[in-house]
């Protein structure tokens, strides 16, 4: 038997990745700490939605951040094309 080591980030807690291994426990360091960092982006990014945004519940601000983080790249290029913002979601479906 083989011994094999998975890493996860502490942002989302052992609990959570082995409820989610598919997509929060990773085989190398690097893409941990990818997620962690997109964990921290996400953070900001809620307290700043919670200061501008009035009557917005943390929930919503949880979810639009973390969705926010995980697709950083895309809002990068949307900021020069905003048409890329929504041509990408309809190449996925």
């Amino acid at each position: 038997m083989a011994v094999q080591a998975v890493y996860f980030s502490d942002k989302d807690g052992l609990d959570m990745a082995l409820k989610h291994p598919e997509t929060l426990l990773f085989s190398n360091k690097s893409e941990a700490d990818a997620r962690d960092k997109v964990l921290e982006l996400s953070e900001e990014i809620r307290e700043f939605l919670t200061r501008k945004v009035e009557g917005l519940d943390e929930e919503t601000a949880d979810r639009c951040a973390l969705a926010i983080a995980e697709n950083k790249d895309l809002f990068q290029k949307a900021l020069k094309k905003p048409h890329l913002l929504n041509e990408s979601e309809s190449t996925e479906e």
